[in-house]
């Protein structure tokens, strides 16, 4: 049989094989795109020249804004072209740097929610620590090391693929390179490939969400002790929009990644991996800016100097 390295392009089948939909798709899809590009862009724009967004919060959020842009790039070009093409191809070299920027980026996600997370714990529950502990130079490694360690990651996820073993059938009943369908074509080498994945996986997404629900236990625990309203409504506005994008992200990844590679789990995680690569970095600036009452009052500000300038 002809190892991994032999294969040339694989056939991407997409979400569906009908004409009518598939146009569709491309328009709907397109928009997403488009309106995920300025969201984040926009923010990232927003933030940087923005004096009341300096904190340590919207530093991270800066770079989740980046991560989604790159992250949903990553994907939906190729989505977007395959759904106007016949051919549906894509090169051996692209589907490999497409997997290795989609476990890097996946991974860099995780842990800049989980650095999140913590940064709420320190402003919420250890205020007057918190300008020394989480200094500039603090958040440049924890998001530093947040990439590193990603993109090492991914390199060894995707030097996995070399034990995969490939005759025949190269169709991946997918729209984007993930290594689920890949493992479900594969002829051998599956099992070492499949339990990589489960335990790098397992070990990462637990290690991550972990810190999330300590972080968020304790600021619970803390909102519990606060004998003011305006206390706890200050809380929930801080921390709110933070939650429900680290809920979203991680049901939909859970669902879709710790699972063995069926036919019926591959067909399951194409429909969710609609929703996670291109709905949630759509989503995330929405989140952060409508849910967020430093951002909506420095929008209205920035709305008024401008006006006032005219």
């Amino acid at each position: 049989m002809p190892n991994f390295t032999d294969v040339t392009e694989f056939i991407l089948l997409g979400l569906t094989s009908h004409q009518e939909l598939q146009v569709l798709f491309f328009v709907v899809f397109l928009i997403v795109y488009l309106v995920t590009l300025l969201g984040n862009i926009g923010m990232i724009i927003f933030i940087s020249i923005c004096s009341q967004l300096q904190s340590p919060m919207y530093f991270f959020l800066n770079h989740l804004s980046f991560v989604d842009v790159w992250f949903s790039s990553n994907v939906t070009p190729k989505m977007l072209e395959n759904l106007l093409s016949e051919t549906k191809t894509i090169s051996y070299v692209r589907c490999l740097v497409q997997c290795y920027f989609f476990i890097a980026l996946v991974h860099v996600e995780v842990y800049i929610l989980a650095v999140m997370a913590f940064d709420c714990y320190m402003a919420i529950c250890h205020p007057l620590l918190y300008g020394g502990k989480i200094s500039r130079a603090v958040c440049v490694r924890l998001f530093s090391l947040s990439y590193v360690y990603g993109f090492s990651v991914s390199l060894i996820c995707t030097l996995w693929m070399y034990s995969l073993y490939f005759y025949g059938n190269f169709e991946i009943n997918h729209f984007y390179c993930a290594d689920p369908p890949l493992i479900k074509i594969a002829c051998g080498g599956v099992h070492i490939k499949e339990y990589t994945m489960i335990v790098i996986a397992g070990i990462n997404f637990t290690y991550s969400l972990s810190v999330v629900l300590i972080s968020y236990t304790l600021i619970l625990v803390a909102v519990l002790c606060m004998h003011s309203a305006d206390g706890r409504k200050k809380v929930f506005s801080t921390c709110g929009s933070h939650l429900i994008a680290v809920t979203i992200f991680y049901g939909t990844l859970i669902f879709m990644c710790l699972r063995q590679p069926t036919e019926e789990s591959v067909e399951q995680g194409k429909m969710v991996a609609v929703f996670y690569t291109t709905m949630i970095p759509m989503l995330n600036p929405m989140i952060y800016s409508l849910k967020n009452k430093d951002v909506k009052e420095a929008a209205n500000k920035a709305i008024i100097r401008a006006n006032l300038r005219q």
